[in-house]
C-alpha cells in the first residue's frame, strides 16, 4: 500500500512540474526594451493588425517607395520587434519594404498564451493579409528562434509567402526546452522527457497535438520556395540541425558559422549576414 501511495505521490509530482513548466514556457511576455525605427532615422507607421484568428497584433511598417518587395522580421520567444528593429535599416536600404510586429502574448500585442508556433502561424498569415492590401506582391521572412518556427509552420500553408530565414529555428520545440532545462543544471535524464512532458500539457491546454507542429514535420512543405537557415555551430537549442535540414526539401541552403552562439551570427558577423541575407531575398523575391 505504501508502495503505491509513494508511486502516485511521484506522478502527481512529475505531472505537476510539467503543469508548471508548461505555464511558464508559454507565459505573456511584456516590454524588456523599448525602441522605435526613428532612431535609425526611418520612416515608419506603427499598424495594428489582426491574426487571422482575430487577435489584435502591432507592429511597425517600414515603407519603400516603388517596390513590391517585403520583408517580414520575426522576434524570438520572450521578445519584441524592438529587440530586431536595428535588423531593419540594411534591408530598407537594399530596396525591400519592412514590417515588424509583435507576436500574440509578447510586447504591445494580444493574447495571454504562446503556443510554440501552432497559434502564431495565423499571426504571420495575418501580416501576410495587411502587406497583400498593402500592394506587396513578393514577401519573405526572416525569422529568429521562436520567429524560425513560425516562419517554418505559416509557409507551408501560405502560398504568398515567396522565401523564408531561419536563423536559429528548432526543429523541435522540445528539444530546444530540454536544453534550456540543461542550462538551469537539470540531468539529461530528467530534462528530455521534462521538455516532452511540457508540451504535451501543452497541447492539451491548446486542444491541438502540437507535436504534429513541429518544424521538421513541417518545413519540407515549404518547397519549391527556398530556405535558407543560418546556422551556428554552437547553438544548444538545436542540436538536431541535421534532421530539420535533411527534412528540407530543394531549394535550400545552410551557412554554418561554427564559432557563433544561438542567433548569434549577426553579432559575430554583421556585414557577411547583412549581405547573405539580403543577397538571399535579392534573388528570390
Amino acid at each position: 500500500m505504501l508502495v503505491a501511495v509513494v508511486f502516485l505521490a511521484l506522478i502527481g509530482l512529475v505531472l505537476a512540474v510539467g503543469l508548471a513548466m508548461s505555464f511558464y514556457m508559454t507565459r505573456r511576455f511584456g516590454l524588456t526594451e523599448v525602441h522605435s525605427p526613428a532612431e535609425y532615422g526611418l520612416t515608419f507607421e506603427e499598424v495594428a493588425f489582426q491574426a487571422t484568428d482575430g487577435l489584435t497584433l502591432r507592429g511597425w511598417w517600414i515603407p519603400t517607395v516603388g517596390s513590391d518587395r517585403a520583408v517580414v522580421i520575426m522576434h524570438g520567444h520572450g521578445g519584441s520587434m524592438d529587440w530586431d528593429i536595428h535588423r531593419a535599416p540594411a534591408l530598407h536600404a537594399a530596396g525591400f519594404n519592412v514590417l515588424l510586429f509583435d507576436f500574440r502574448a509578447h510586447g504591445r500585442s494580444e493574447g495571454s498564451m504562446i503556443t510554440f508556433g501552432y497559434l502564431e502561424r495565423q499571426d504571420v498569415l495575418g501580416a501576410v493579409e495587411l502587406l497583400r492590401g498593402r500592394g506587396m506582391r513578393r514577401i519573405g521572412l526572416l525569422g529568429f528562434s521562436f520567429g524560425g518556427i513560425a516562419a517554418m509552420l505559416a509557409a507551408p500553408i501560405c502560398s504568398d509567402i515567396a522565401a523564408v530565414v531561419s536563423d536559429g529555428g528548432p526543429a523541435r520545440m522540445r528539444s530546444a526546452m530540454a536544453a534550456r532545462g540543461l542550462e538551469w543544471g537539470a540531468p539529461r535524464w530528467l530534462s528530455v522527457p521534462l521538455a516532452w512532458l511540457t508540451v504535451a500539457i501543452t497541447s492539451l491546454r491548446v486542444r491541438a497535438n502540437l507535436f504534429h507542429h513541429e518544424p521538421v514535420r513541417w518545413v519540407g512543405q515549404i518547397s519549391p520556395r527556398p530556405i535558407l537557415f543560418v546556422h551556428a555551430g554552437q547553438d544548444q537549442y538545436l542540436p538536431d540541425f541535421d534532421d530539420l535540414y535533411a527534412a528540407a526539401r530543394p531549394p535550400k541552403e545552410v551557412w554554418y558559422v561554427p564559432e557563433a552562439g544561438h542567433t548569434k551570427v549577426s553579432e559575430v558577423l554583421p556585414e557577411d549576414f547583412q549581405r547573405r541575407v539580403i543577397a538571399f531575398f535579392d534573388q528570390h523575391l
